[in-house]
């Protein structure tokens, strides 16, 4: 009997630390109710659409296919008419008189942008203005008091930390998932291949499609991160999500707001990566920096000095571990700033006082985006705010006008015109210029469709608009 009540006593006194045992795991896990109750309502749903173009010319049957019955020439007809595209995703209220923040990927080339609140409350959004570069988009819908997201100014993230995310996978509204964070300063393909601008957090947070634009927060209610990307071989969660660090999007923002585009800074030259031998014959006792392979002669490197065969191993006093941290230190810094950058050059360190030149605009984005101050400083009957043409900004058009702005549900937004798009032609009167286009406006009848002419992508579009 005293060992069978001692075998007993044993059993019970495991089971007892199994117990404690769990409820300490248990307490140590984070709970994350009230972070999601008090920061979802800032959470917001996107949809946008990208009516069909018109500016498509019909493709010819092929010779030996002229001959076809009508019911399959009908069909390859219907396959070459204009179709409309969607996109879903997330995105944030960053300020409560309106201001969203968004994937740039989830309203590029969009003609229509739906912002959908917690509280189902839905707005047409105007696109202030996108970064290609750091796929970020700023929109803004005419609403006051809205609940509001906080970006941290400074992440201080540390690889384990525990973060959360809202958005809406797969449509599925305002779902809620947490993980950690797996790495931080990751260099992954972005949407702008050239370079990569964004050193991405990356966490095991389960992120899918729709999630793109929606808030990572920490365990502050901080938005530490922007959702941006996953690597999935499946198109699913695995566990590989990226998002875009808080501290970027707060300047990215900053500018879009002020000018509509992002100016970052340029150094003109091309760089690669280098290995243990390289790094020997460079001086260096390992690898690290970001050699220069090649120097464009007209831009800021050559004229501050820089060289091919120069190792860039410190800028403006950051350390360059690899070539893929280059590109985003010399974007984030101001154009026509002078900083030093720290080289070896035959197996000698000295140090160089740069000035930074201005990253050139692609052809692509010129077309997309808006530039300099508007010539035009009212909306007019249109619900347009247009501006003078400058040379980047053409996108295949030789002139016309620049769309500033558009005005929520206007004539101009129910035919799909967007900020970016190059206007050169209204009621068949060409357009050189804002006085021009101001003059045709004013002409104008009501109640009668006018067709407009204009430029998206360096592809021209016909639609027509009408004055109510």
């Amino acid at each position: 009997m005293k060992n069978l009540t001692a075998k007993w006593a044993s059993l019970i006194a495991v089971i007892s630390l199994s117990l404690v045992s769990v409820c300490s795991y248990a307490a140590a896990l984070p709970d994350f109710t009230d972070l999601i109750a008090k920061h979802s309502p800032a959470v917001v749903k996107i949809t946008a659409v990208s009516k069909g173009s018109m500016a498509q010319a019909p493709q010819q049957l092929p010779p030996n296919m002229e001959g076809l019955p009508d019911i399959f020439r009908e069909l390859l007809e219907r396959r070459q008419m204009p179709r409309d595209r969607g996109s879903l995703g997330s995105g944030f209220i960053i300020s409560g008189d309106g201001y969203v923040l968004t994937n740039d990927h989830v309203v590029d080339r969009m003609d229509t942008i739906t912002v959908i609140l917690n509280d189902q409350r839905e707005y047409t959004a105007t696109l202030v203005g996108s970064d290609e570069r750091s796929d970020l988009a700023l929109l803004k819908i005419d609403a006051k008091d809205l609940p509001t997201i906080t970006l941290a100014k400074d992440e201080n993230l540390k690889v384990g930390q525990w973060v959360v995310a809202i958005g809406s996978p797969f449509g599925l509204d305002y779902s809620a998932s947490a993980g950690i964070v797996s790495a931080i300063g990751r260099s992954i393909p972005s949407a702008h291949r050239e370079s990569n601008y964004v050193p991405f957090i990356q966490t095991d947070v389960a992120i899918n499609p729709g999630n793109s634009g929606g808030p990572l927060f920490n365990m502050d209610g901080e938005v530490v991160g922007i959702n941006s990307q996953i690597y999935s071989p499946s198109g699913g969660s695995v566990g590989l999500s990226f998002a875009i660090p808080s501290s970027l999007a707060i300047d990215v923002v900053a500018q879009l707001k002020e000018k509509g585009r992002v100016d970052r800074g340029w150094l003109g030259v091309m760089i690669q990566d280098v290995d243990k031998n390289l790094a020997n014959s460079l001086g260096m006792n390992k690898p690290m920096g970001a050699l220069i392979s090649e120097v464009d002669e007209q831009g800021p490197a050559a004229k501050s000095g820089l060289k091919a065969g120069d190792l860039i191993i410190k800028f403006n006093g950051t350390d360059v571990h690899t070539s893929l941290d280059l590109p985003y230190l010399v974007g984030r810094t101001t154009p026509k700033s002078k900083v030093p950058v720290v080289i070896m050059r035959k197996g000698k360190q000295q140090t160089l006082n740069v000035t930074v030149g201005s990253l050139p605009v692609s052809p692509a984005e010129a077309a997309t985006h808006p530039a300099a101050a508007p010539a035009q400083n009212s909306i007019d009957v249109l619900g347009l705010i247009v501006g003078t043409l400058e040379q980047t900004q053409r996108g295949g058009a030789e002139s016309g006008v620049v769309v500033r702005s558009v005005n929520p549900g206007s004539p101009a937004a129910e035919a799909g015109i967007q900020v970016g798009d190059v206007i050169n032609q209204l009621a068949f009167n060409d357009i050189k210029s804002p006085a021009d286009y101001a003059k045709i406006v004013k002409s104008l009848p009501k109640n009668e469709p006018q067709a407009i002419r204009f430029y998206r992508q360096n592809r021209p579009v016909f639609r027509s608009v009408i004055i109510k």
